[in-house]
């Protein structure tokens, strides 16, 4: 049997563990180390788009011992060699137990980790074995868990939509089921979530986010686009930014009794300030240099009649959101509600650092 604290110093380059295997058989022991002293940052899901982001900021920006949990190293494409103190922990959150005494040590974890469909699946690593990561935190120790969730869970002011619960995709509902269970915790109170609206970002070193790898394809229908007007808004938000506030509230943990109305809550909606549809094609078609002589209205009744001429197939959720249309959000929070500067607030900024060319 395996023991239980076991991890990868950054100078050690693992093979990518077998199906049967979480870990390989022998790997170097890490001696005591010299960074106890120092806090230590858990950060689940750390080859992910965010947690890339999250964990380049944090080897980059601090010297906090930190401890990056990944299922297949080989996907983790920043440089985490260029300072020490950077452990590389090579297991799937289905055996989190491997690290059992390790986590008894963790001052803050912040958990990107997610499973994304499979009903099976969705549930033992959204709901199972989070909570079991959570329980297995030293209330002695951890000051805080940064969790996150998903914008699609809440209604325009931030009350649990129960539609999410219901009809909800396998990720969404086993999400909302988890959120549901965090009160209950033995560290409820000192758990931070957070709640994503739709974030971009990737590049050379980091895996995009499903809605920027489909970004270039959408934008070839630019022409189309521009000449349709439809009802709807929304919130994005980058994955860097989504790193600076996390990076922000580690080193400022939210407190009810805190002065500073930012941060006397423990959620967070994060995102860019309210975007219509219109607003977005508008500033994607000046971006290209493209001018707007007149707009169809892309009604819901159109819209419908499309879906059954096209025997397109929809999901309960689909229909769901094409019918609520309008996912904003009270008090959104990004990089500039705590004074620092936003990497990309608008959908220009978007565009260009996808790679995505403008008007010359």
């Amino acid at each position: 049997m395996l023991p239980t604290y076991l991890f990868f110093p950054s100078s050690y380059h693992p093979i990518s563990p077998s199906p049967s295997l979480p870990l390989p058989l022998s790997p170097p022991l890490l001696p005591l180390s010299p960074y106890m002293s120092q806090k230590r940052i858990l950060v689940t899901g750390a080859s992910g788009c965010i947690g890339q982001y999250i964990s380049e900021a944090l080897i980059e920006e601090t010297d906090y011992e930190l401890f990056l949990l990944v299922r297949n190293p080989d996907k983790l494409k920043i440089d985490y060699q260029i300072r020490s103190g950077i452990n590389i922990l090579p297991v799937d959150m289905r055996d989190i137990e491997l690290i059992g005494d390790l986590l008894k040590t963790i001052n803050q974890a912040v958990l990107t980790a997610a499973a994304w469909g499979g009903e099976e699946e969705t549930r033992e690593i959204n709901v199972t074995k989070t909570i079991q990561l959570i329980n297995s935190l030293n209330p002695e120790v951890c000051e805080q868990v940064i969790y996150f969730s998903t914008a699609s869970l809440l209604d325009r002011h931030q009350q649990l939509l129960p539609e999410a619960g219901e009809i909800g995709t396998e990720y969404i509902r086993t999400k909302y089921e988890c959120f549901k269970w965090l009160p209950e915790l033995a560290i409820g109170d000192r758990i931070t979530t957070l709640f994503p609206t739709l974030v971009f970002g990737g590049d050379r070193n980091k895996p995009y986010s499903h809605i920027s790898a489909g970004l270039p394809e959408i934008v070839k229908w630019i022409d189309v686009i521009r000449y349709l007007k439809a009802d709807g808004s929304f919130h994005f938000i980058h994955a860097r930014d989504i790193a600076q506030v996390v990076r922000y509230l580690i080193d400022n943990i939210p407190s009810s009794d805190d002065v500073n109305s930012h941060l006397s809550t423990r959620k967070f909606v994060l995102g860019n300030q309210r975007l219509t549809a219109d607003m977005a094609v508008e500033e994607a078609a000046a971006y290209f240099g493209k001018k707007i002589n007149f707009r169809i209205p892309l009604s819901l009744e159109l819209a419908n009649f499309l879906i059954a001429l096209f025997r397109i197939q929809m999901a309960p959720w689909d229909r769901f959101c094409m019918q609520y249309r309008h996912f904003s959000y009270e008090n959104p929070v990004n990089p500039a509600t705590f004074g620092l500067s936003n990497y990309c607030p608008t959908f220009s900024d978007i565009l260009r650092t996808r790679g995505i060319k403008g008007e010359k």
